[in-house]
């Protein structure tokens, strides 16, 4: 990648959480106002601070570090951890002078403001985009590619979907619905026989290994070139057609591939079409098992669209932003059963700006800030101290039993979340690193 495309790359991931942080902060922060407690401070970024204005009583800021934000409520036992102003007497204007079903709305405040802003950008994209997909009847065509996930399933090369989970699926995507599930199930058309393949509950730890499942056989040209590599020393350009690899026929580019992978650190001679010639070329295939350039669809699939009125974008935009929850509870699910590894399924923001990718796109942009809206929603309503989760879960304690905890307890538990919040960032971080280090060495 270069230096461009991290720009590019950095940039989304910046905005994406700003807007993101930005509107959970300010969720907590208007409730807070609306019933009359003292903010004190509005951050979106961590210290040291660029830039801080005050007015009135809060001053709003911009961190450096723009990986998160914070509000800063008086009264309020937090992340600042300020043990002198919680040892003083509790000010009206302060949050634990607030009633418990106030201070529980300020809580879920950010939570709230989330969820909304997930649905509002799901409906946006429903009405603006449509939705397209790829007809499974158009992958049929030429069948499906196993990789070594699926072919150790029994799924093979050229292998055609008829049904997931029993039921006849119209949309490619829908394929992707044995991945949380427990008993999922293909049935397959191999020939003119009918197969059923069982899935089992940990694929996505097998996905997770071999990058990858299943992938509709496409046909390919040559895209973008890599400098320096040896694609583009040979002499190929883009929109090349590369018919045959030392007289092998290929048409997908999976096949491609492992053509190239057999002949790692070793010369190929390549034939080439362009245009009305047919061209002979000889390269150099890497150790990694590849010459250097990005392939580009072929354009024998043809997608299809479906459109939402205004009024129909407003349910379908809202499952679709539901379904984001509701497919992180069955991750939860399958990790807790012992079926996905928690190192398979978290991330860092390594993990975020590489799904933001290094082209800006603003549909891809919209729709992974709307998928991050709801997944940061979600996670804050996880019952960790130092989270919102954990917040809500001693005010409803406080709520049902008459009895608030102490501030020193409060101030304990805090510290504990924070630790286990901290331990949790390094892991993912420390995931990521590893994910990458053994992909750069493969």
């Amino acid at each position: 990648m270069d230096i461009l495309g991290v720009l590019v790359m950095a940039a989304q991931l910046i905005l994406g959480l700003s807007i993101l942080v930005g509107v959970h902060e300010m969720g907590h922060m208007v409730a807070a106002k609306y019933f009359g407690m003292r903010v004190e401070k509005f951050s979106i970024g961590f210290p040291p601070k660029i830039f801080g204005k005050k007015i009135g009583e809060t001053e709003y800021s911009i961190g450096m570090i723009p990986l998160g934000g914070f509000v800063k409520i008086s009264g309020m036992v937090d992340e600042s951890m300020d043990t002198e102003q919680m040892a003083q007497e509790p000010q009206p204007w302060e949050f634990r002078s607030k009633p418990a079903w106030q201070r529980l709305i300020v809580m879920l405040g950010g939570i709230i403001v989330n969820v909304v802003t997930g649905i509002i950008l799901f409906i946006f994209l429903t009405y603006v985009y449509g939705e397209e997909y790829l007809p499974i009847s158009e992958v049929n065509k030429a069948g499906i590619y196993a990789r070594e996930s699926a072919k150790k399933l029994g799924i093979q090369n050229g292998d055609k979907i008829l049904k997931v989970n029993g039921v006849a699926i119209k949309d490619y995507a829908d394929t992707r619905e044995v991945y949380l599930g427990s008993n999922g199930t293909y049935t397959l058309l191999r020939g003119d026989k009918e197969i059923e393949i069982k899935i089992p509950p940990t694929l996505l730890n097998e996905i997770s290994e071999d990058k990858g499942f299943i992938d509709p056989l496409a046909t390919f040209k040559v895209g973008k070139l890599e400098e320096k590599m040896a694609a583009i020393k040979a002499g190929l350009k883009e929109n090349d057609s590369i018919v045959a690899v030392n007289d092998t026929k290929v048409v997908y580019f999976q096949y491609f591939s492992e053509l190239l992978k057999q002949n790692k650190n070793k010369q190929v001679t390549l034939k080439v079409k362009r245009g009305d010639s047919l061209l002979t070329i000889p390269v150099k295939v890497d150790t990694a098992g590849i010459i250097g350039f990005k392939p580009i669809a072929g354009g024998d699939f043809k997608t299809e669209t479906r459109t939402f009125s205004f009024a129909e974008s407003i349910p379908r935009g809202t499952y679709k932003s539901f379904k984001v929850i509701f497919d992180q509870l069955r991750a939860f699910g399958k990790i807790f059963r012992g079926e996905l590894n928690a190192s398979n399924s978290l991330g860092s923001f390594l993990t975020i700006g590489q799904a933001y990718g290094s082209v800006w796109e603003w549909f891809r942009f919209i729709s992974l800030t709307a998928m991050l809206s709801m997944v940061l929603a979600f996670m804050n309503l996880l019952p960790i101290p130092a989270l919102d989760g954990g917040h809500v879960v001693f005010l409803l304690y406080e709520m049902i039993t008459g009895r608030k905890p102490s501030d020193k307890f409060l101030e304990n538990a805090q510290k504990v979340g924070m630790v286990i919040l901290l331990a949790l960032m390094v892991f993912a971080l420390g995931n990521d690193v590893f994910k990458v280090a053994r992909d750069f060495l493969r």
